[in-house]
C-alpha cells in the first residue's frame, strides 16, 4: 500500500515502522511536524523539550535504556545540540539513535544557511540524505540498522523542500523492537579523558568500516544513461537533475558521510564530463577533489547561495529553458507582518516611540524589525538578546543601559534565556529584559512549551512561571504588564530603565490566533472625524488601510484589539470594545 505524505510525515511513519519508542525535540521549521506526527502513534512516546540540547541528551538516555530513540531539529538547532552529540559519537548507543537535522537553503524561516553536512564530518557521524518522502520513511529504518550495527548515532539530513513536499510512501507494518538490556559499562559510556581517548580509536575504526560500506551500499546508486555528462548529487538536488536532464547518467548518494571513493572514481571514468550538483557548500565536490577525482563543474556553475531548481540547473548547463508566460506588471512584495491583534504590536509601538536600542531574539517578535515599527536593532540566535544586552550596556555604560532593552519570547526564554538572566544578576548588570509571553510557541505553529501548562499531547502539567524563574535567578525587579495598554507598558519600561538594578518586565497577553482567545467586534472609522494624520498607520496593522487620504479598516480581519484607538487623537474609531 502507498500513501501520499509530506516528508516530515513520512519520517514519523518511518520511526513508527522501525520500532522507535522515544522522540524528544524542540520545534523548529522545517523539522517541527516530524515530532507532531510521531506523537499520533500510541507506540511512540513523544515530547517537546525546552531546547535541542536537552532533546538530544534525552534521546541518548533513552538509547542507553535500550530503546530506539530519535530527536529532530532545524539546522541552527544542531548548534545547540552539538555538545552532547559530538560526544555521543564516542560513547555510542545501546538502542539505535537517529538525529534528524533539517536544513533551510533559501532561508525560508531561518537566520542563516549553514550546511549540516559539516557537522556529520566533524562529529564523525554517518549521515543519510533522502530525496523525497518515500526515502524519508525508508531511510529512517536504514539509519537505525546502521546505528545498531556500527554502535553510533546516525544523522538524517532533510531540507525545506523535502520536509514540506509530498510524494508516495510505501507503507509497512511496525517492526516492534524489544528494549535491549542495559549493561553497566563505564569504560564505554563515561566520557572521561582516559576513557574517551580509547573510544576515539573505536570511532576512527568505525568510520573506516563505514567508508567500506559506502562503496557497496544500495543507498549510493548509479543510474547510467547518456555518458556525455554524469552528475554526482544527493537529496532534493537529485530530483532537480532527473527532471532537468532525464537521460543523463547519475550517481545518487544516499549516504553522504562517509562518501565512497572508488564508486565515484569508477563512475567518473564512464562519463565525458563529471558535474557535482549540491546546494549550499561544496561538500561532495571537496571530497572528489581531495581524492584526485576530476570535477568538470560544481560550485563554479551553481554557486553556494540558496536553493537550486530545475531551471537553475538548465541555465547553468547552457540548456534550453522551458517556455513560460510572463506578465508586464510586477507582483508586489508581501513581507511578513504581525497578525491583527498580535500582542507584540503594542509593545513595539512603545519601543519605537521611545527610540530605544532593542536587542532582539528569534520568534514572531523578530517582525518588530520591519517597517513601520523599525524597533529591533539586532538579532543573533535563540536566547542571545539577553547576553547581547549585557555586553552592550557593560561596554557603553549607564547611559546606554537607560536607552536599551532586550526582547525575548516565553518559549525562547525557556530554551536558552534563563542563563542570560542568571548572568545579569551574577555580573551586576542593570540591563532591562522584556519577556514577551504570548502563552505559546508561536512562529513554528503553536506548540506547547514549559510555561503553558500542557504537554505535546495536551495533557496538563506543571506550568513554569517566568516570574518565579527570574526571582530565583536573583532578579528582584520583576513585573507584569499587558501590551494592549500602551500607556501602562510605556510607564513600566521608563521606570525599569531608570532603575539601578537588572529588571525583567513580563509583557503578557496570549497570541491572537489561539482558539480560546475571544476577540472584540471589528472597529470602523468615521471618515468625518479622520484627519488623515496617519498616526494609526504607525502600528503596522494589516487591517488598517489608507486610501483617498483617509484611514479605513478591513472588517474581515480586524479583531477589535483597540491599539489603533489609542493612537488616534481625534476619536475617529467606532464600534468594538477595547480589549
Amino acid at each position: 500500500m502507498k500513501k501520499l505524505m509530506l516528508g516530515n510525515q513520512a519520517v514519523a511513519r518511518g520511526l513508527w515502522e522501525a520500532g522507535c519508542r522515544f522522540v524528544s525535540s524542540y520545534p523548529g521549521t522545517p523539522s517541527t511536524e516530524i515530532t507532531e506526527q510521531a506523537a499520533l502513534y500510541d507506540e511512540i512516546y513523544a515530547e517537546w523539550a525546552p531546547n535541542e540540547k536537552v532533546a538530544a541528551e534525552s534521546a541518548v538516555g533513552a538509547s542507553l535504556a535500550g530503546a530506539r530513540s530519535f530527536c529532530a531539529m532545524k539546522h541552527v538547532g544542531f548548534n545547540v545540540a552539538a555538545d552532547p552529540l559530538f560526544t555521543a559519537s564516542y560513547i555510542g548507543v545501546n538502542g539505535g539513535m537517529v538525529v534528524c537535522v533539517a536544513d533551510d537553503p533559501g532561508m525560508h524561516s531561518s537566520q542563516n544557511e549553514q550546511d549540516s553536512r559539516h557537522y556529520a564530518i566533524a562529529a564523525k557521524l554517518p549521515m543519510l540524505e533522502p530525496s523525497d518522502s518515500g526515502e524519508c520513511a525508508a531511510f529512517v529504518g536504514e539509519a537505525y540498522e546502521l546505528s545498531e550495527r556500527f554502535d553510533t548515532p546516525v544523522m538524517l539530513r532533510t531540507c525545506t523542500r523535502v520536509a514540506h513536499s509530498q510524494s508516495l510512501v510505501k507503507l509497512h507494518e511496525r517492526d516492534e523492537k524489544a528494549l535491549k538490556p542495559y549493561e553497566k559499562t563505564p569504560q564505554k559510556y563515561v566520557a572521561a579523558p582516559a576513557i574517551s581517548v580509547k573510544r576515539h580509536v573505536v570511532v576512527e575504526q568505525r568510520m573506516e568500516e563505514l567508508r567500506q560500506l559506502a562503496e557497496t551500499t544500495p543507498l549510493n546508486r548509479v543510474e547510467m544513461g547518456d555518458t556525455a555528462v554524469g552528475f554526482v548529487t544527493s537529496g532534493t538536488c537529485y530530483l532537480y537533475v532527473k527532471e532537468a536532464f532525464p537521460d543523463a547518467s547519475v550517481l545518487k548518494l544516499g549516504l553522504v558521510n562517509p562518501m565512497p571513493v572508488q564508486k565515484i572514481r569508477d563512475f567518473a571514468a564512464k562519463v565525458d564530463r563529471l558535474i557535482v550538483v549540491e546546494e549550499l557548500d561544496g561538500v561532495i565536490e571537496a571530497h572528489l577533489r581531495a581524492n584526485g577525482i576530476r570535477v568538470d563543474g560544481g560550485k563554479d556553475l551553481f554557486g553556494p547561495l540558496g536553493e537550486l531548481s530545475q531551471n537553475k540547473l538548465r541555465a547553468a548547463m547552457g540548456a534550453a529553458l522551458p517556455k513560460f508566460r510572463t506578465y508586464d506588471e510586477a507582483v508586489p512584495g508581501r513581507p511578513p507582518v504581525m497578525c491583527p491583534g498580535c500582542p507584540h504590536r503594542g509593545l513595539f509601538t512603545v519601543l519605537s516611540k521611545l527610540k530605544l536600542t532593542v536587542l532582539g531574539d528569534i520568534g514572531c517578535y523578530t517582525l518588530g524589525s520591519g517597517a513601520p515599527l523599525n524597533a529591533v536593532d539586532a538579532v543573533l540566535c535563540m536566547g542571545a538578546s539577553i547576553g547581547m544586552a549585557h555586553g552592550f550596556t557593560k561596554m557603553l555604560g549607564e547611559d546606554a543601559a537607560r536607552k536599551s532593552v532586550a526582547v525575548i519570547g516565553d518559549s525562547t526564554f525557556m530554551h536558552s534565556g534563563i542563563t542570560g538572566v542568571v548572568n545579569l544578576a551574577y555580573n551586576k548588570s542593570i540591563a532591562t529584559v522584556l519577556v514577551l509571553d504570548n502563552s505559546i510557541t508561536g512562529m513554528t505553529g503553536h506548540q506547547q512549551n514549559p510555561t503553558t501548562g500542557l504537554t505535546l499531547q495536551n495533557e496538563e502539567t506543571y506550568p513554569i512561571r517566568i516570574e518565579d524563574v527570574c526571582r530565583a535567578a536573583g532578579i528582584e525587579r520583576v513585573r507584569v504588564v499587558d501590551p494592549q495598554d500602551m500607556a501602562a507598558t510605556e510607564a513600566a519600561i521608563r521606570e525599569e530603565l531608570a532603575a539601578d538594578a537588572p529588571s525583567v518586565i513580563i509583557v503578557r497577553r496570549p497570541c491572537a490566533l489561539l482558539k480560546y482567545v475571544k476577540h472584540n467586534p471589528p472597529l470602523s472609522i468615521d471618515p468625518d472625524k479622520c484627519k488623515g494624520c496617519r498616526s494609526c498607520m504607525k502600528i503596522g496593522c494589516p487591517a488598517i488601510r489608507f486610501t483617498d487620504k483617509k484611514a479605513s479598516i478591513d472588517p474581515t480581519i480586524c479583531v477589535g484589539c483597540g491599539l489603533c484607538e489609542q493612537m488616534c487623537k481625534f476619536d475617529a474609531f467606532e464600534g468594538g470594545a477595547r480589549a
